[in-house]
């Protein structure tokens, strides 16, 4: 079997956020399930710019193309942001609108949201399950969703809520095996001809 790489890109900068308290979870499960190796993302550690739809040149070039070779060689992704205002986090858009098709098309994407409030992060997942499709990724239909994580997690990266934590392992773990499973040959050729198969001619009259 094809070692498994599966990475989780934190959309939050916060020292001590709970974003990243949860997407460990979920990269451990992910360990777990099989994943040979498991990488977290801190955007922390990238000098990003923000993205001008322009080439990016200068010292910030070597940030951003470092970011896409660390993306690209995942064969599986995990999201995870805090929810401000109804949407997901500004540095994780800006990191996702540097990338495009080269680095994610094709890859299996799980979703972490996280929320200060008692209605938890749907719309931010929603919206990032919308740029999953936009570039051509498989969003698994596991997502986590986490509701007044304050309550819930410990200094430490612990999480108190078993249907809360189970949720994130589920997230982590299905990651880890629609990656392999979508890097296993046969799957690779059966999704590659599925891709290239014409359109129904009739589909449109009906």
């Amino acid at each position: 079997m094809d070692s498994i790489r599966v990475a989780g890109i934190c959309g939050s900068l916060r020292p001590g956020s709970y974003t990243r308290m949860a997407l460990k979870i979920a990269l451990d499960a992910a360990s777990e399930a099989g994943a040979g190796e498991t990488r977290l993302i801190d955007l922390r550690e990238y000098d990003l710019p923000f993205a001008t739809g322009e080439e990016v040149t200068g010292k910030a070039a070597a940030s951003v193309l470092r970011l896409r070779a660390d993306v690209k060689a995942a064969d599986g992704l995990i999201l995870a942001t805090p929810e401000y205002h109804n949407s997901f986090s500004g540095v994780l858009k800006n990191a996702l609108d540097l990338m495009g098709f080269n680095e994610i098309e094709g890859k299996m994407i799980g979703l972490i949201g996280v929320a200060g409030g008692s209605l938890g992060a749907f719309d931010a997942l929603n919206e990032l399950r919308n740029i999953g499709r936009a570039l051509h990724a498989w969003v698994i239909p596991e997502q986590a969703s986490i509701p007044e994580a304050w309550k819930y997690f410990s200094e430490q990266g612990a999480i108190s809520n078993a249907a809360l934590e189970q949720r994130l392992h589920e997230v982590g773990k299905q990651v880890a095996r629609f990656a392999r499973v979508h890097k296993c040959a046969g799957a690779r050729d059966f999704l590659e001809l599925w891709e290239k198969a014409p359109k129904n001619p009739g589909g449109a009259d009906r």
